[in-house]
């Protein structure tokens, strides 16, 4: 288990835009309580691969926490253990009960997250708390208030549907449009 101080002191890279990560996965994602997403993030912070779980009702276990992280980040992308340092940055995002206090299982989470990036290949980012109080980064005090744990997913960039294609007509126009190139 880590403790906020130590959390804090060990260099965890700080997130440019840790609303738009937040807002991005709570509508990729609808997490509920109790629920993590783990996601991984390229160097411009563009999402790469994100998968959510339900924690399982145990006493709070930054081992078998590493493990279950572990285990999702094989499921959703490649180790990046070939290369000498670390490219990609894994976040957590975990959806709690209670307040936005600093819990054991927070350090918990904190130590499962950070052994789970060395052992996958990753820099460790940011563990962010999703409460109803709102949402916020530990180690760093930054926070706000939606999307909170009982607020509704908003729209973000990613979930914005491409625009449609023209409608062309069918089959015979495009015969016809050919017959008139020739």
């Amino acid at each position: 288990m880590l403790e906020p101080a130590e959390w804090a002191a060990a260099g965890i890279p700080l997130l440019r835009n840790p609303r738009e990560v937040v807002s991005g996965l709570h509508a990729r994602h609808h997490p509920g309580p109790a629920t993590a997403v783990v996601a991984v993030l390229d160097p411009d912070e563009r999402l790469r691969a994100s998968a959510s779980f339900v924690r399982r009702p145990a006493p709070a276990d930054g081992w078998m926490f590493r493990n279950a992280l572990l285990a999702q980040l094989r499921r959703v992308i490649p180790h990046d253990l070939r290369r000498r340092t670390p490219v990609r940055t894994a976040v957590l995002l975990y959806c709690r009960d209670g307040d936005a206090r600093w819990t054991e299982e927070d350090g918990a989470w904190m130590w499962g997250l950070r052994d789970a990036c060395t052992l996958h290949g990753l820099r460790c980012g940011a563990y962010i708390t999703l409460t109803r109080d709102g949402w916020q980064v530990l180690g760093e005090g930054r926070g706000g208030r939606r999307p909170n744990a009982g607020s509704a997913p908003e729209p973000f960039d990613g979930t914005v549907m491409p625009p449609a294609l023209p409608r062309t007509g069918g089959a015979a126009s495009e015969v016809l449009r050919r017959v008139a190139a020739r």
